[in-house]
């Protein structure tokens, strides 16, 4: 019985320490959300004033932003954002919004529609080919330069991955654009879609039987694109269609023999900063330069490479850790980009001569 007395006496001070300890953890929890959640909003916060805005085309209203400097005076310069594959917003997730931020500081707004069927976009991305694409972004580009806040002289094109078969096409309609920056872009379709198989299969180690196996079915499906096949068609010869759906199928159908020679050709003239990636899985960059620089006027191409940084821009080693991408998007969004990509696109529009007239 006294054992049992003591031991009713002594939980009671223990409960209480532990009540104690435990208040004190959600205290300390409170606080260090609190002060993690300055952080983010901080992080977070941008020197940018955005703007909602509507662009009507194509029988659709397109959705979009417009982010002007915090501070500075107008007119100001616009970058039109052109966007890669998927099904983008104007914002990227708020993935470019750094980069909005960093176009700011040399006295630049930025402008971004989300794709058709994309956020509060009409229409549909996947039934637009490259050239509907290249017809959108010069209407945004006219939309831009009525407004009485932008410099009509400095408007130019930022645009990254599939945007590389956009951004020549109307680089050599508007003779009067400022610059093109162009991220990780391609040349030919094709030869696009082959580097990324055969650079994905290296990467999971696939054996040589099943690299074959790879090719045969790819030149099945260029094949059966030649000829104008349904998707039924497609799913039939392959069996597995592995996520292609109708929609896509349609999309590839339209687009499968884009090449950007000509246009780039065209294009000559036009200030452009070609941007390369080191580990770049979906792209060959080597391709790319070469094209670039036989068919551009060395005088108006800037080529930057960024060795240590994937398809996006990412650092490798941050892309591959979806923990370590996290947090950073979270915490430090501006060091999702590898280091100096930022202010290498701030610098190129800064430093550039402004049209006369």
């Amino acid at each position: 019985m006294w054992g049992a007395l003591r031991r009713r006496q002594t939980s009671r001070p223990q409960a209480s320490r532990r009540r104690r300890v435990v208040v004190w953890c959600l205290v300390g929890a409170v606080l260090v959300a609190a002060g993690l959640g300055g952080v983010v909003l901080w992080q977070n916060t941008y020197a940018l004033r955005e703007e909602r805005v509507r662009l009507r085309h194509d029988g659709h209203t397109l959705d979009g932003v417009l982010a002007r400097p915090a501070k500075g005076e107008e007119p100001f310069g616009v970058v039109v954002f052109v966007h890669g594959d998927g099904p983008v917003d104007a914002t990227h997730d708020s993935f470019y919004r750094p980069l909005w931020e960093s176009f700011a500081k040399a006295g630049y707004a930025s402008l971004s529609f989300s794709k058709p069927g994309v956020g509060g976009s009409g229409g549909d991305w996947l039934e637009q080919s490259m050239a509907d694409r290249a017809e959108e972004t010069l209407a945004a580009v006219a939309w831009a330069r009525a407004r009485p806040d932008v410099d009509r002289r400095r408007v130019g094109l930022w645009g990254a991955s599939q945007a590389g078969w956009v951004l020549p096409k109307v680089a050599a309609r508007d003779r009067n654009l400022q610059f093109v920056i162009a991220v990780s872009p391609a040349v030919n379709w094709q030869r696009q879609g082959r580097y990324n198989l055969l650079a994905e299969l290296r990467r999971d180690g696939a054996s040589p039987a099943r690299k074959t196996a790879e090719l045969r079915r790819r030149e099945m499906t260029l094949r059966l694109l030649r000829e104008g096949a349904s998707f039924d068609a497609y799913r039939s010869a392959v069996h597995d269609p592995r996520g292609m759906t109708a929609d896509r199928w349609r999309f590839v159908s339209r687009n499968h023999t884009a090449d950007a020679t000509a246009d780039l050709r065209a294009m000559s003239g036009t200030p452009v900063l070609l941007v390369l990636a080191g580990h770049d899985d979906n792209v060959d960059v080597a391709e790319t330069e070469s094209a670039y620089r036989a068919l551009l006027p060395a005088t108006g191409l800037r080529v930057e490479r960024y060795p240590d940084a994937t398809h996006s821009l990412v650092p490798y080693d941050l892309e591959r850790s979806e923990i370590k991408i996290t947090l950073t998007a979270v915490f430090a969004p501006r060091s999702v980009y590898a280091s100096g990509f930022l202010t290498g696109q701030r610098h190129f529009v800064r430093d550039l001569a402004v049209p006369e007239g």
